[in-house]
């Protein structure tokens, strides 16, 4: 657990950078009710993709191609900051504004980062780097929201029996406990769910330990924590599975129960992607690529899970979905056919048929508001 220097200096940092072209910028800025569209270049990407609604479909507008591979970010809404990753061998990245110019841009410090978590109070920030097995955290700038120049590198120990993708190590997902000075992070290739816990007075990495050791092959993908109860799901990439965890004092989690993603009697490859809750907490949703499904569960006042349906995701691979619950709307970035669906959702929280999708958004990998 070290330390390392950023690869631009603070002063690089705080220089704006790259002038985007004005036009796509202000329809960006103006367009409050739009959705962000993050794809891959090597998948014919266009950029950043804005997604607009109109007469009950949503419109893809003009890209913002400098804002590359962004497969995933978060957003600060005090400071009116974005910070997306551009998931690549040398992994970055970009801190954008209000009006999409570029703040600053850092090295992850390692290889494809895949997902970005802010810390509840706004002064931390770290970001999972898939392909190197590693997890960077910074000091955020209280005034600015811009790292500050040191950043501490976790990389994970570990492998797994699925010799192809387990070799090693491969950070997927990263989250701040609540209320707590704690790094959740899950890795992939490890079978694991890390705790690295943090100096409540600095800041700064303290220590690192499992909090809990998933089945040997089940490829840990996502966690998503439970808005009021002491829970959290874990959805397993390879094993289709999501795990009920419970949420001990010490930062550790307990198995409490399993459910599969998967209908009874499927046969076929499928590899479980995004988790989700929804704001009551009383349904949990997670995308299968491979069955092309969108599985939502019912979760009970102690945080079980019971199967409502299997819907089917309107393209091929969902990579990530979106709620949009004030619309009863989810929106659903199907990877491979470069499309993002529209299903409905119920009163009860079901979905229902996809509409027609948007137009073509190749390699869409991400969505957000």
């Amino acid at each position: 657990m070290a330390s390392s220097p950023l690869s631009l200096s603070r002063r690089t940092l705080v220089a704006a950078a790259a002038a985007a072209a004005a036009f796509p910028t202000r329809l960006l800025a103006q367009q409050s009710r739009r959705v962000l569209a993050g794809t891959y270049v090597q998948e014919g990407g266009a950029g950043l993709v804005p997604l607009v609604p109109s007469n009950g479909a949503w419109t893809a507008g003009r890209a913002l191609p400098e804002i590359a591979n962004a497969s995933f970010g978060v957003r600060s809404e005090a400071r009116g900051l974005r910070y997306l990753v551009d998931e690549q061998a040398e992994g970055s990245l970009g801190i954008y504004g209000r009006d999409f110019r570029r703040m600053a841009r850092v090295s992850t410090l390692g290889a494809d980062p895949c997902h970005v978590a802010l810390s509840p109070d706004g002064r931390a920030l770290a970001v999972a780097n898939y392909s190197s097995g590693s997890v960077a955290v910074w000091k955020l700038d209280p005034a600015t929201g811009l790292p500050i120049d040191e950043a501490a590198r976790i990389v994970h120990a570990g492998s797994g029996p699925d010799r192809e993708r387990q070799a090693g190590a491969h950070a997927h997902w990263v989250g701040f406990a609540p209320g707590a000075p704690l790094l959740h992070s899950v890795d992939l290739g490890a079978d694991a769910v890390f705790a690295h816990h943090l100096d409540p007075r600095s800041g700064g990495l303290a220590k690192t330990t499992v909090a809990y050791r998933a089945e040997p092959g089940s490829g840990p993908r996502h966690l998503a924590r439970h808005p009021r109860l002491p829970v959290a799901y874990l959805v397993a990439e390879l094993a289709n599975t999501v795990t009920i965890l419970g949420a001990e004092g010490d930062g550790s989690f307990r198995r409490r129960g399993v459910v599969s993603t998967l209908p009874a009697g499927f046969a076929g490859s499928s590899a479980a992607g995004h988790i989700a809750l929804n704001r009551k907490g009383d349904r949990l949703y997670v995308s299968n690529r491979g069955h092309n499904s969108i599985a939502v569960f019912a979760v009970g006042g102690d945080g079980g899970l019971t199967l409502l349906q299997h819907v089917g995701c309107g393209g091929d691979w969902p990579r990530m979905f979106l709620l949009l619950e004030e619309r009863g709307e989810m929106l659903v970035a199907n990877q491979r056919s470069g499309t993002v669906a529209s299903l409905r959702i119920g009163s009860d929280g079901k979905l229902g048929k996809a509409a027609s999708p948007t137009g073509s958004v190749p390699g869409v990998a991400y969505l957000t508001v």
